[in-house]
């Protein structure tokens, strides 16, 4: 799984897996998902992240396993 926050765009991706999208759906205004060829969700992007997230929240990830 890879995080990534493009400044530039505003933008947070989190990718699953490294499988090939080959469908987008946009399921909230600002809140993408990518889909693989068995239908499964293997990214999701996030936009316009700055009005959502404080700017300094994105400096530091917390990952929690329950």
């Amino acid at each position: 799984m890879k995080v990534t926050f493009d400044e530039v765009s505003d933008a947070l991706y989190v990718r699953l897996d490294d499988s090939p999208i080959v469908e987008s759906e946009t399921i909230r205004p600002g809140v993408i998902l990518d889909y693989d060829e068995k239908d499964q969700v293997v990214g999701v992007e996030i936009l316009s992240v700055v009005n959502r997230i404080e700017r300094g929240e994105l400096r530091s990830m917390h990952f929690e396993v329950a």
